[in-house]
């Protein structure tokens, strides 16, 4: 897994279900896939301990670590335990 970018978030951010990561406005996050396909809104990245999805939209990006993009089908998704 390569660590794509961090980011800031621009608001609170609560998911519909477990797959996603919440996060707090100001949390830093961190990108390591950039969903393709139906969900191109979609990015999943960890915030402390948690990772999961979120909306890219909600992200301000402050640092790029790897110019090497990993763009996953979205079919390729967590699942809830």
């Amino acid at each position: 897994t390569v660590l794509m970018c961090r980011g800031k978030a621009m608001r609170d951010f609560k998911g519909p279900d477990c797959r996603f990561v919440n996060f707090k406005k100001g949390e830093a996050v961190y990108v390591y896939y950039k969903l393709i396909g139906e969900s191109t809104e979609l990015w999943a990245g960890s915030v402390g301990s948690d990772f999961g999805y979120f909306p890219k939209d909600l992200l301000e990006i402050n640092h790029n670590y790897s110019n090497e993009e990993l763009e996953l089908p979205t079919d390729v998704s967590l699942t809830c335990s």
